[in-house]
C-alpha cells in the first residue's frame, strides 16, 4: 500500500556533506551495480527532467551529464531511495562502458585474497574515448 506522504519525499540533499549525496548506478538488465558518482539537487533534477543520468563533478565543481564526453550514456529507467533519503539508485540502460578506464562497470577489480585482480574485459580503450585523460593507457593486471 502507497503512503501519500511516500509520494512527497524524495532524496534529502541536506544530509550529505556540501549537498552531495551518493548515486549508485545499476544495469537494469544484470542488476550488475554499474559506478558510484555524486549528485546534488541540480543534478537530481536534470537526470528527472532529461531521463539520462547527470552528476555532480567534485574535481570539476559541475554537473557531468555522463556520457557527454564519450557518448556512453545512462537512460535512467527507475529511481530509488533508501530508508534514510540520503543514497540514490538509479535503474539504467547503460549505452557502452560504465568506467572511465573502459570496463563495462567501475567495480573490475576483485579481492583475491592476495592482491585485487582485474575480472572483467575491457570494452574500449579509454585513449580513444577520453585522449585528454589518458596520453597512455595502462594494462589492468594485478593491484598487490
Amino acid at each position: 500500500m502507497t503512503d501519500q506522504a511516500d509520494l512527497a519525499q524524495g532524496p534529502d540533499f541536506s544530509k550529505g556533506s556540501q549537498g552531495l549525496l551518493p548515486a549508485i548506478a545499476q544495469d537494469a538488465n544484470t542488476r550488475t551495480v554499474l559506478m558510484m558518482a555524486w549528485m546534488n539537487q541540480q543534478a537530481y533534477e536534470e537526470t528527472l527532467k532529461t531521463g539520462l543520468a547527470t552528476y555532480f563533478s567534485r574535481s570539476r565543481n559541475k554537473l557531468w551529464r555522463k556520457g557527454e564526453e564519450s557518448g556512453h550514456r545512462q537512460h535512467v529507467l527507475e529511481i530509488r531511495i533508501d530508508c534514510d533519503a540520503d543514497c540514490i539508485l538509479l535503474i539504467v540502460d547503460q549505452a557502452g562502458a560504465a568506467c572511465h578506464e573502459g570496463y563495462a562497470s567501475c567495480f573490475f577489480r576483485k579481492n583475491t585474497g592476495t592482491g585485487f585482480e582485474t575480472d572483467q574485459v575491457r570494452l574500449v580503450d579509454p585513449g580513444s574515448v577520453y585522449p585528454a585523460k589518458h596520453s597512455s593507457t595502462t594494462s589492468p593486471e594485478t593491484i598487490h
